[in-house]
């Protein structure tokens, strides 16, 4: 399935004028990733000391196991610089949550930021007090009152401990599930169906729980909000905000935009690249789920989450709209939307960074930035279908969850020969050089 892919208008000024001279985020930042990896290996080491003498017996151990495992994994992804560190974003963070915690003394006071290279609007709080907030936060939201109403839903799960509940719930279940999977291998009748039963209900445990969690941290990421000097419709605005992301649809890309981008000198454009592939005599219908996705779902409906917000703040019933951003927020939207592309070339998402690029190419936004980023992306796009992994890259057609256009787009990539693809690519990295 497509990363959510969402291009806002109305910053071609200032994106051009900054394009111009633009350098990307510079991530040469070992010494800081270094002493990084260091104290949150001391500080986990401590963290699971702790937890083998608070849990005994079965959980401790498996407490300690889960998150050493997770050390592991997180140090990958910091090695891998999916984090920058020392720029404009965290001290930013750091501005905010000083004001967070000015009336509210119970905010930890160790907590320390990562910026993630991910253009998600999205943030997390991990076990030690490391703050990850997603690049993608500032491009998406409004102004920096909202960056501080997601920053305080976080809090909200870091204080009530709602990560470690879950992992402890997950191990001591586990282990009533094996005296229970023992009774069903005993039992002569419908082991699969009872089988599957144990599964679906213990996932749609997990769901109750988890939604209970988001509405527990809404309250209380509210609570620590209103105390500061933060306009309290704001917060309501951040999860209308976020509602959009999860339902508005990627904008178009037009067939003239293909033929404008790949109609080359020595390639002239073939219709035949965007035949699609038929999908109509497929029946999706044919196959009756077997799980319910809303029972599934982690996050609540956000108009329930607002709905609910409301009836326990009741100051918050009055709407307003959105505040103008500061010069400085203003700045760092600029500075996330043009590492869109830098982003995901670095997680390496080139088939979504090419259609990133054409919906910006399409929009005439800073052609020559966005061209060398197209350039970049079809190079490796080239290399991955040489070596026949270029599913490791570039989606598959799914019609039942994928818009129409990137259907189209998906059907053009897969259409294009080896030698096609390497024509576009050398065209544009030519265009760079």
């Amino acid at each position: 399935m497509i990363k959510k892919i969402i291009l806002l208008t109305g910053f071609m000024f200032s994106v051009s004028f900054l394009a111009q001279t633009y350098k990307a985020i510079d991530t040469a930042d070992y010494a800081e990733r270094k002493a990084f990896l260091k104290t949150f290996a001391g500080n986990n080491e401590s963290f699971i000391k702790k937890l083998k003498s608070d849990y005994s017996g079965k959980t401790g151990s498996g407490l300690a196991k889960i998150y050493k495992e997770f050390e592991t994994d997180f140090e990958k992804q910091v090695k891998n610089k999916d984090f920058i560190f020392k720029s404009e974003f965290d001290m930013n963070i750091r501005s905010l949550i000083l004001r967070l915690r000015k009336n509210n003394p119970q905010i930890p006071q160790d907590l320390k930021i990562l910026i993630a290279k991910d253009n998600t609007p999205n943030a997390y709080c991990l076990a030690d007090g490391t703050f990850v907030i997603n690049m993608g936060l500032f491009n998406w939201l409004k102004n920096e009152d909202q960056i501080a109403a997601v920053i305080s839903h976080e809090l909200g799960h870091k204080i009530e401990e709602h990560s470690l509940k879950t992992v402890i719930d997950a191990i001591e279940q586990n282990q009533l599930d094996k005296v229970t999977v023992k009774n069903i291998k005993a039992t002569p009748d419908n082991k699969n169906q009872k089988a599957f039963d144990l599964l679906k209900n213990r996932a749609y445990k997990k769901g109750t729980e988890k939604r209970q969690q988001e509405m527990q941290a809404d309250s209380l990421g509210y609570a620590l909000y209103q105390k500061s000097d933060f306009k309290k419709e704001e917060f309501i605005n951040t999860l209308k905000r976020l509602e959009d992301f999860d339902t508005i649809s990627p904008k178009e890309l037009k067939v003239e935009t293909y033929k404008k981008f790949f109609n080359l000198p020595k390639q002239a454009f073939k219709d035949e690249w965007l035949k699609k592939e038929d999908f109509s005599l497929y029946n999706y219908n044919f196959y009756k789920e077997k799980l319910n996705k809303d029972s599934l779902a982690s996050h609540p409906e956000m108009a329930r989450r607002i709905t609910q917000l409301k009836k326990t703040f009741p100051e918050l019933n009055t709407s307003a709209e959105f505040q103008k951003a500061s010069e400085s927020f203003a700045n760092l939207k600029i500075i996330a939307r043009t590492e869109i592309l830098p982003n995901f070339y670095h997680s390496e998402d080139y088939g979504v960074g090419i259609y990133a690029s054409l919906q910006f190419l399409q929009d005439d936004e800073e052609p020559e930035y966005y061209k060398k980023w197209l350039g970049k992306c079809f190079t490796k796009i080239y290399e991955a279908r040489k070596n026949y992994n270029l599913n490791r890259y570039l989606d598959r057609i799914d019609p039942k969850n994928q818009s129409e256009s990137y259907q189209q787009f998906l059907n053009f990539m897969w259409n294009l020969s080896l030698e096609e693809i390497k024509n576009i690519a050398e065209y544009y990295q030519t265009k760079e050089t």
